[in-house]
């Protein structure tokens, strides 16, 4: 089997840490959000992967040769955003395997995969959600899908696909990629995989669904942050310095300096930081960069920047209410 992964985007709601670093090489819960992609792929024995890169994307190909030799990976360059459907188009000459499994490279998930491989049937992961308006749904009809909607205006389900799709029969998916690109067939202005997908169900294919629990979105600074808390009640490394409290779950880079600090809960310090000084709490401290003298929440700081506060000295009379910012 062979994952297919696309990480051309911007990452426009990562803005500002995605000027300079591609959004899947952001730190949460301990290691970039490729890494828990990457990790979760080889454990289910998956060892073949085509990236498709765009911005930044040389970033991404150090870190995957890096750190994971042992993934035979391939990359491929989505020159134009036209959408994910042509992302996935993108890659089709390096699909050499039968079973094809696409993965949203913004998205942590928690699933046994193996009892959907096995099947050897096209199935999507999905997921119940209150607001099914911001992803594509799929609509169910005895336990198969007949229809897929792109972000629908009206509500028709509550199914949203949640970037975890199995591809049992790769050759009809590069029919309907083929299908879509060459007829130009758009929604919402973009080459959508779902649309390719529904040619796939319009042509006979058979596709089911499979629950998705453990999902995780990445893709803005909030849904981060909580992607961090639950990655770190997991696998937090519950590391104690002297001179520093830690409040767990946290996690804590062996060579990340921290001195006189209070840390967590819920806060990542990445490799090669220095915090001195100061208390952190649900945040998300990225490579190499300094926190000094300051009391932080609910933040994301970028590699290599540096955050410094001052103390402040108070002489208060009885019943004194004062704020400071």
């Amino acid at each position: 089997m062979r994952a297919i992964i696309p990480v051309a985007g911007f990452g426009t709601r990562l803005k500002p840490h995605t000027y300079s670093a591609p959004k899947v090489l952001l730190n949460v819960g301990g290691k970039p959000i490729i890494g828990h992609i990457v990790e979760k792929l080889l454990s289910e024995n998956i060892k073949k992967a085509t990236f498709v890169i765009g911005h930044l994307g040389e970033q991404i190909q150090e870190y995957i040769s890096n750190k994971y030799p042992e993934l035979k990976a391939d990359y491929v360059e989505q020159k134009e955003m036209l959408g994910l459907g042509h992302a996935i188009y993108t890659a089709v000459p390096t699909f050499d395997e039968e079973d094809i499994f696409i993965i949203l490279g913004d998205t942590v998930f928690d699933v046994n995969l193996k009892d959907v491989f096995k099947k050897k049937q096209t199935a999507l992961g999905v997921k119940t959600v209150d607001d099914p308006s911001r992803f594509g749904v799929a609509v169910l009809e005895n336990g198969k899908i007949w229809k897929l909607v792109e972000k629908p205006k009206t509500p028709i389900s509550k199914l949203a696909l949640v970037g975890l799709y199995y591809i049992s029969n790769k050759n009809l998916l590069i029919e309907c990629l083929n299908d879509l690109v060459e007829k130009d067939i758009r929604t919402k202005g973009e080459l959508q995989l779902t649309d390719a997908l529904q040619i796939m169900i319009d042509k006979g294919e058979a596709i089911t669904t499979f629950n998705v629990d453990g999902w995780f979105d990445c893709g803005k600074p909030e849904t981060l942050l909580s992607t961090n808390q639950f990655l770190l009640s997991h696998n937090g490394t519950n590391r104690k310095i002297e001179s520093v409290v830690t409040i767990d779950p946290v996690f804590i880079a062996k060579n990340a300096k921290v001195s006189n600090s209070v840390i967590g809960p819920f806060t990542t310090i990445a490799e090669d930081c220095v915090i001195e000084d100061s208390v952190i709490k649900n945040s998300i401290i990225n490579k190499g960069a300094q926190v000094k003298r300051t009391m932080l929440e609910n933040s994301i700081i970028g590699n290599n920047a540096i955050v410094k506060g001052n103390y402040k000295k108070l002489n208060t009379g009885d019943s004194s209410e004062i704020e400071l910012y």
